[in-house]
């Protein structure tokens, strides 16, 4: 069953908000494209926007050009939905320098970047409730608008598991290390499972403060409940549960070969270029670093 949007706040629209309010929903539901919402600081915008996505009950996405913008919409679209998923998309990197050549030093810069653990999860919430839920919100940066992995693929590395159901306890291992996935029995994380006998515990990258817990008998599922991760502490039985990868670059072991054949190949075209030119310094650096990139390509 869908769960509608409803506002939660102790105010009423108004003065122009109520007009605002029908005009653009109504706009919107006549499926027009374009809308635009004028307003001095302090005139109540976001709140307009709650109503309006309350009115027209669609999943949304908000845009904005910097990341302490979309982290104060994120604050105040929590609070107005607090029983519908608001999540959270700008980019995870704290730090990032991509590479560089100065010719004139001979200086090649190698690429260098920091990830932000908690902005990679929240990446992945956004994702992974925009497949499993009709009620979300979205905050995002520009950083929305940058490709990411392919929809299909990650779809195809979604893992269903239900209670009563038989389960190839090997071949479901094997299945969450194909999603991304390690296996860690001493140190239990985001993104990691471990097993413990007739029980696998997993820790989904997309998750905060909750974590899996499977248990069978032989391999049927007799129980699947929520737990903390930290405590052990059993958070609510669940009857079935949707297990999603843990990267949104997932890409299958066929694709790779592919393209790690095609990479292959232009880099032997390309050593051959500058073997022939005489250009053994930029010979010598592109074979080592395209063969390092390759040696980490095949060993995900």
């Amino acid at each position: 069953m869908k769960k509608p949007f409803e506002v939660s706040s102790p105010y009423a629209p108004s003065g122009d908000q109520p007009q605002a309010i029908e005009i653009l929903s109504n706009s919107i539901l006549e499926n027009n494209q374009y809308q635009t919402l004028l307003g001095v600081t302090g005139s109540g915008k976001t709140y307009t926007m709650a109503k309006i996505i309350e009115k027209v009950q669609k999943p949304t996405l908000i845009m904005t050009h910097n990341k302490t913008l979309a982290a104060q919409l994120y604050s105040e679209f929590k609070s107005f939905f607090p029983n519908n998923r608001v999540e959270y998309f700008i980019s995870y990197y704290d730090y990032y320098q991509p590479e560089a050549y100065i010719p004139r030093q001979d200086l090649f810069i190698e690429k260098d970047s920091s990830i932000n653990d908690e902005l990679e999860r929240l990446r992945l919430s956004a994702t992974a409730s925009l497949l499993s839920h009709e009620d979300v919100i979205v905050i995002a940066s520009v950083s929305a608008n940058y490709g990411l992995g392919s929809p299909n693929e990650y779809k195809q590395v979604i893992q269903y598991l239900r209670v009563g159901e038989n389960y190839n306890q090997k071949k479901l291992l094997l299945r969450l290390v194909e999603m991304g996935y390690k296996r860690d029995d001493k140190f239990f994380d985001r993104a990691k499972f471990r097993v413990n006998g007739e029980a696998i515990d997993i820790y989904p990258a997309y998750s905060d403060e909750e974590a899996l817990r499977v248990e069978f008998f032989g391999d049927e599922v007799e129980q699947i409940y929520s737990f903390h991760p930290l405590t052990n502490k059993k958070i609510k039985n669940l009857k079935e549960v949707t297990i999603y990868a843990s990267s949104q670059f997932i890409v299958s072991q066929e694709k790779l070969a592919l393209a790690v054949k095609s990479i292959e190949e232009e880099l032997g075209n390309r050593l051959e270029f500058y073997a022939k030119e005489g250009r053994w310094i930029e010979h010598n650096r592109l074979k080592q670093r395209v063969e390092f990139d390759l040696e980490m390509i095949e060993g995900t």
